[in-house]
Formats: structure tokens, sequence, C-alpha cells
């Protein structure tokens, strides 16, 4: 069956007086509810210059996380978490309403990554990302919702003018600003010693994919090694909130689907 190992952490950085982000995580008890339900992890993080940054981050985890425990397991994992973000993106809105500071007044970005059998579905909204870590290179399995990453995309900068655009850190989309978002779904087959890196960007922008991939895939304690990923941040930047999750697969169980059902490959 599919089981793994995880370590997580979150920093204030060198600048910031409180730390927005904020992470979360479910883990199934048993091996019946591992095959039921699987494994989940989330990583948000407040939008800095709106009210309330921290607030909006731990509505959006927990508001996951608690409709996650709540499912039905024969619902879809993709369908599940787009469905689980929207809601997280309503809690959020209606938080800021209720309190009488008006939406866009609160806003955090999300990633959230579920593990079942032998794939990784993963869901995001902003900037914060999922890679993967595999034979020693790196894959990001997201893509940034800020203005850059869309003008590249629409073929208006190039990734090298992206880089250096007042605009790359502007997210397109957040959850919290408006009642409906779109929320990105991928669905990612697992291998036997994968390791999934959930981070925020106080830790992509300042440490690259191949340090990213030496550090996370050298096979130590993954403890240490988000230990020194955030550490390295700070050391370079630390001018942001520095957050992570390192997820190490260390078994896997091939599954197919007849009429909707699973069935294990042997």
């Amino acid at each position: 069956m599919l089981d793994v190992e995880f370590a997580e952490l979150s920093d204030r950085g060198r600048a910031r007086e409180q730390n927005e982000d904020y992470l979360g995580h479910v883990l199934p008890a048993t091996p019946a509810q591992a095959r039921a339900r699987g494994w989940l992890f989330a990583l948000a993080d407040g939008v800095g210059g709106q009210a309330s940054g921290e607030v909006a981050s731990r509505l959006a985890v927990e508001c996951v996380i608690a409709g996650f425990r709540a499912a039905d397991p024969r619902e879809p994992l993709e369908t599940l978490l787009e469905r689980l973000l929207q809601a997280a993106n309503i809690r959020v809105h209606d938080t800021a309403l209720e309190a009488g500071t008006g939406s866009p007044a609160m806003a955090t970005t999300l990633v959230a990554c579920c593990l079942r059998y032998d794939r990784a579905v993963v869901a995001h909204v902003g900037d914060s990302r999922c890679y993967v870590v595999r034979r020693g290179q790196v894959r990001l399995w997201t893509r940034d919702h800020t203005v850059a990453s869309e003008q590249v995309r629409l073929g208006i900068l190039s990734e090298r003018e992206a880089v250096a655009t007042p605009a790359r850190h502007l997210l397109s989309r957040s959850l919290g600003n408006d009642l409906f978002v779109g929320v990105e779904v991928s669905d990612h087959p697992l291998f036997v010693g994968d390791v999934l890196v959930l981070s925020s960007d106080g830790l992509h922008n300042a440490v690259c994919t191949s340090e990213m991939a030496e550090i996370a895939g050298r096979g130590a304690d993954l403890h240490a090694a988000a230990q020194q990923l955030v550490a390295l941040a700070n050391q370079r930047d630390g001018s942001d909130n520095i957050s992570v999750q390192l997820i190490r697969v260390r078994s896997i169980e091939r599954m197919g689907m007849y009429r909707g059902r699973p069935y294990q490959i042997r």
C-alpha cells in the first residue's frame, strides 16, 4: 500500500513581524483509511499588504482539512480538491465581510496535495508551489497565478523578461477576493523515492531548483532537509515568511479502474 513520510516547517523570516503562512495535513490512522481517503497536505501564504493575511491562510487550510475529513471517500480526488478550495475561498471572503473590512481585504494563496494508491492530485490558487524531486531532477507541478506568468503564457513577455518585471509577484488570482475563483487541478503518477515539495514563495524565490533537488532528494532525514532549506532561504533573502512541506514516497499500490471502482494491479 501507499506509505509516505513527511516533515514541515514554517519560519517568520528575518524581516516580517509575524508569520502569515499556515501549514496543515491529514494523516490516515489505519491502512483502511489510507486506501479510502489517503493523505492530505496543504500550505497557504496570506497575501502581504492586505489586512489579516495570517487569518486568511489559517482559515483556508483549516477549511480544506475539515472538508477532507468529512468527504465521501467515493468522491474523485480531483473533484474533491476543487470543491474544497472553492469552499475555502468562500470562507475567507465571507469572514472578511462579516468582520466589516469588506472584500478584498483578506486573501491568501493555497496549494493542496492529496496522495492515494499510486497518484498525487494537486490543486492550487496563487503562487505557492508543488514540486516533485525524482531521480535527482525537479519538476514543477503547479503554475504561478501571477500577472507575469499569465503574460508569459500569452506571449507578451519572455521568461527572462518575466523574471525582471515589477509584476512578477503580483497575483492574478487568490482565495478570498471574489465569491468564485479559478482552481487549477492536476493529477500525477507517483513512484517510490519521489519527494514532493510544497513551498511558499519565501522559499522558492530564494532557493533554486537544483539546490532544492540536492537537499530534499539526498535521502537524508526530511526534518533536517526542511531546516536546511529554510536556513538557506533566510541566508539568501529572509524578507518574506518561509514555509515548506516535504513528503517522501516509501511505497505505492498500483491501481487500475473498472467501472469506476479501483482494483489492485499485481
